[in-house]
Order: structure tokens, then C-alpha cells, then sequence
């Protein structure tokens, strides 16, 4: 098994005023370099909410196919067919099987998310930090805690 790799963004303020449109922009990103599909793993409704309109306003020329699972379908959308599953998730929770790219907007490590869902095994973890306190302590607690566990870590300031 390889390790996973984890990319930290620092949002300058500027880019976290446009939050949205970042994490569209990062997915949009993602999905290019990559066949895999991706989660954005959201802690609150509201966001999952804008995110999801965000998703379908990104691109005037098009839109980024995506699909919400609630806490309640996530079992039963992960165990459909994997192909007929839109290539991104937007969700509160890791789906059971995942082995793809994962945005985390929580405060939580992944490895929360990973030890609460059978089998899931991201490839590779964006984590986004905002240029709040609150948020860079967060951000810092994940890297030390990604660290320990031998992760390989990159960072950008955006």
C-alpha cells in the first residue's frame, strides 16, 4: 500500500473571500490530472448546500457532474454501480469503498472520516486552510497529526 499523499492549501484572503469558487476551481483541477473520482467532505448542510449550487454555476460553457449523499444514501449509493456514480461526491461522510481523491473543508482529520467508514482508503487528500486562526491551528494540528503517521505532505500558498 502506498502512502497517501496529502496537499495543503493556505487560502490568502483574497481566495478564501471566494471560497466556492475555489474548492469548484480545485475540483475542476483534480478531475483533469486524474481519473479518480473525488469527494468534497463537508461537517455542515449549509455548505453542502452552496457547494452544490457552485458545482452547477462554475463554468458558463459547463458544469462540474456531481451528486450530494446524504448521510442516510451513502451506503446505498456506494454499493450501486461504480461507473454510474457522478465523478464527484459531495458529502458528510466517507462512502464505504472509497479509494479516490478526497477535499477536506472539516476541521477533522481524514483519518476520522477513514476509521468511521468500512474500507475507505482515499489516493490522495487535498486539505483546505483558511487565513482564519481558528482554521490555521486546525490546519497545523492535521499536518503534525499527517506527519506522525508518515504521510507525504506538500503545501501552497494560494
Amino acid at each position: 500500500m502506498s502512502k497517501l499523499t496529502v496537499s495543503f492549501y493556505v487560502l490568502s484572503a483574497s481566495k478564501a473571500q471566494d471560497f466556492l469558487g475555489f474548492i469548484c476551481q480545485l475540483t475542476q483541477t483534480a478531475l483533469n490530472k486524474s481519473t479518480q473520482s473525488l469527494v468534497i467532505l463537508a461537517d455542515n448542510e449549509q455548505l453542502l448546500s452552496e457547494l452544490d449550487e457552485a458545482l452547477w454555476a462554475f463554468d458558463a460553457a459547463s458544469f462540474i457532474p456531481h451528486q450530494r449523499l446524504s448521510a442516510s444514501n451513502s451506503e446505498a449509493t456506494a454499493s450501486t454501480d461504480k461507473n454510474s456514480a457522478a465523478p464527484v461526491l459531495l458529502a458528510s461522510q466517507l462512502p464505504p469503498d472509497f479509494s479516490g481523491i478526497v477535499i477536506n473543508t472539516t476541521p477533522r482529520p481524514i483519518n476520522d472520516y477513514i476509521s468511521s467508514t468500512s474500507n475507505a482508503l482515499p489516493s490522495r487528500l487535498l486539505e483546505i486552510i483558511l487565513p482564519d486562526d481558528a482554521s490555521v491551528a486546525q490546519g497545523r494540528y492535521k499536518y503534525k497529526h499527517y506527519q506522525q503517521l508518515g504521510y507525504e505532505l506538500t503545501h501552497f500558498k494560494v
